[in-house]
């Protein structure tokens, strides 16, 4: 029985963190659907349970426990599915261990359905209050090469369909380049936008423009040791969520693609502008390496009625 819970958010990304040390309560797909329900139950863009690596259960978590990470961020998405990795999560995930003094380090790792991650707790680069974490988010590859596009995406608000690079972090992408400022915003992703050839365990689809033409560049796009930092706005539609304010594997995916289309001596550090705040990503030996602020916003008593029909959607 889940008698108590948190929320946080990782760039407004939010989530639902429950702790379970002993692995005692593995939420059903509709108990998890019904925490992240923001009408009838807590609210989020999906459940984090927060629970011992060695205790889990979960395939690969014992890897994870022999590689030192004694706990394991079970990840679902708000319709109660499995996810691999989030980026915007595993953060909020670290923060949370460490508010709770559940790790006594500021460098420590996590296991993941993606495998372990090295997270590390740093200073703000762009020289801000709040403290961020950077994530090892391991190797990424393009599944289908890194030759322009291997894909057409049809979007409702954009008049013709448009090619797209796919990226794998983990879990899968899909990005499109758009012209403008104007078309990104003009983008309607309340439908699913549609994806041919679809891949076959669906797909995140970020919408990027590349160093606006506008001139107001993303906050923080500024020199990054000896090397200017690239600037990209972001929106996504996120598979078994829709669109949200943030995904942190979507923006490694972003950097990604517009550091390929960008071809030789494009930047090895991006600055990221999601509706819900700016993340850098970092590009480094054929890995990606996430870093971003995370905040817990509440602590959470299921009230009876919740608990009843959560009980009631017991497996």
């Amino acid at each position: 029985m889940i008698t108590q819970a948190s929320t946080g958010h990782g760039t407004g990304n939010d989530f639902v963190l429950v702790l379970d040390p002993q692995g005692a309560n593995d939420p059903t797909e509709l108990q998890t659907a019904l925490l992240a329900d923001r009408r009838r139950g807590i609210g989020g863009d999906g459940v984090i349970r927060v629970v011992r690596s060695a205790d889990s259960g979960i395939p690969g978590a014992e890897q994870a426990a022999a590689a030192g990470a004694e706990w394991f961020m079970d990840y679902r998405n708000a319709d109660g599915s499995l996810a691999e990795m989030c980026g915007n999560g595993v953060r909020v995930f670290a923060h949370y261990l460490m508010e709770r003094g559940l790790v006594d380090a500021h460098d420590f790792p996590v296991g993941t359905r993606d495998g372990t991650k090295r997270v590390e707790r740093i200073a703000d680069p762009r020289g801000g209050p709040e403290a961020w974490y950077r994530v090892d988010m391991g190797e990424y590859r393009f599944p289908r090469g890194s030759d322009g596009a291997d894909s057409l995406v049809e979007t409702d608000g954009i008049a013709v369909a448009r090619p797209a690079l796919s990226v794998d972090l983990g879990n899968p992408h899909t990005v499109l380049a758009l012209a403008s400022r104007a078309e990104l915003d003009a983008a309607d992703l309340r439908r699913p936008p549609r994806v041919d050839p679809v891949p076959p365990e669906g797909t995140n689809i970020e919408y990027i423009v590349v160093d606006p033409a506008s001139g107001h560049e993303p906050t923080g796009a500024q020199e990054t040791g000896a090397q200017a930092a690239g600037a990209v706005r972001m929106r996504v539609h996120e598979r078994g969520v829709g669109e949200t304010f943030a995904c942190g594997t979507g923006a490694c995916a972003a950097a990604l693609a517009a550091r390929s289309w960008a071809g030789a001596g494009a930047p090895d550090y991006w600055f990221v502008e999601q509706p819900g705040g700016t993340v850098r990503v970092e590009v480094a030996g054929g890995r990606a390496y996430l870093s971003g602020p995370a905040v817990l916003t509440a602590e959470v008593t299921p009230s009876p009625e919740l608990t009843a029909a959560l009980e009631a959607l017991a497996g």
